[in-house]
């Protein structure tokens, strides 16, 4: 591997990272600029070819990732990160679980549990003028789990 492969894969690893520092931390506006301008963010649930969600461009990921904060607390701990750097496109997968604090559905008002989402991300990068970016990510729920917390 070379220098320049090297910190491509750096640079890219970290916008994996970011996308879930960001998510947790609710800063929509930093996350988006992880996207190309005219990036392309899909959710899509197991069994399910068509998307449930799909978001273009920046500004209308950022105003999808403001909807986290319906939520008590994220944790986005994401790992197996393999990508495959072709010039100046790649492609990547990475897996996440992705825990989700919240209110109890017509429970007791302090009662909460946590909704966990198991991830699959396949991204599409591209190299702009900005850094490394990503061109399409598509969010795979694999399955969920609530458990309460105690």
């Amino acid at each position: 591997m070379n220098e320049q492969e090297r910190a491509d894969r750096h640079e890219i690893r970290k916008i994996v990272d970011d996308y879930a520092l960001f998510a947790d931390r609710i800063e929509n506006e930093a996350l988006a600029a992880l996207f190309a301008p005219e990036g392309v963010l899909r959710i899509f649930e197991r069994g399910n070819p068509e998307p449930v969600r799909q978001r273009i461009g920046r500004a209308e990921i950022a105003e999808a990732i403001k909807g986290l904060s319906r939520y008590d607390v994220t944790l986005h701990v994401v790992s197996n990160h393999y990508v495959d750097i072709d010039g100046d496109v790649a492609t990547g997968e990475s897996y996440c679980r992705a825990s989700h604090i919240r209110a109890v559905e017509g429970g007791d008002a302090a009662a909460r549990e946590n909704y966990v989402m198991n991830i699959r991300y396949l991204d599409d990068f591209i190299r702009t003028t900005e850094g490394w970016r990503i061109a399409k990510r598509e969010l795979q729920v694999e399955f969920t789990e609530v458990s309460p917390i105690l």
